[in-house]
């Protein structure tokens, strides 16, 4: 296999940028995901409309600049597609019986193919519930967010859902404890400053620091 073209390194096409960027940006769920329409994009407003999980319900999500961008390159190597066309298609051209190799949209399998190239390419291990939570977890740590916002982009139905991502992750645990440490190890090494008893009556503090050196209080 050359390198060089998106086409011959599968794990750098826009594609599979495109995909791990609206996920990580706006946590939407797999079946979420391969339900977009062309018509559901919003290139203006930065907003893509998703079928919610359960319910079926439609609702607009936010998506990041870069998720755009690689939208736009994505589906400019596409081709023209139609509002009610799905979004996400393969990157191979199969043939169907007599016909010509055509691309198929994405599946559930396609998907996990997307995120095996992702993987590969950058030596992790996630899956869509992980891109789902670490969106959460980046808003979660927005203190413009508040719990409600991040509810309704999560699309739980009970708060107590949402809650659950308030849970620490070890790592971030480790990390401040470590902070909590160093910071005890600089006040300990900071030099102790014995108080200045004041003066007594009929001398002058002024002269007292000249002779001894003394900052006078």
């Amino acid at each position: 296999m050359s390198s060089g073209t998106p086409c011959s390194r599968p794990y750098r096409s826009d594609l599979d940028r495109a995909l791990a960027s609206l996920v990580i940006s706006n946590a939407s769920r797999a079946g979420e995901v391969l339900g977009i329409r062309c018509g559901d994009l919003d290139w203006g407003d930065q907003v893509v409309r998703v079928r919610r999980k359960g319910t079926g319900a439609e609702q607009w999500l936010p998506a990041s600049n870069d998720a755009f961008v690689w939208l736009r390159l994505y589906l400019d190597s596409i081709g023209p597609l139609a509002p009610s066309d799905p979004v996400w298609w393969t990157l191979r051209r199969r043939r169907r019986g007599d016909g010509p190799p055509a691309r198929r949209p994405l599946n559930y399998d396609a998907l996990r193919a997307v995120l095996r190239r992702v993987n590969d390419a950058l030596g992790t291990n996630w899956t869509m519930h992980d891109l789902r939570h670490s969106c959460a977890r980046r808003m979660l740590r927005d203190r413009n967010l508040s719990l409600r916002d991040i509810q309704t982009i999560l699309g739980h139905a009970h708060l107590s859902t949402t809650q659950l991502y308030l849970e620490e992750e070890p790592e971030e645990v480790i990390r401040r404890v470590h902070q909590h440490l160093l910071d005890l190890k600089k006040q300990t090494e900071q030099p102790v400053l014995k108080p200045v008893p004041a003066p007594a009556r009929g001398y002058d503090a002024a002269d007292l620091a000249v002779l001894f050196g003394e900052v006078p209080r």
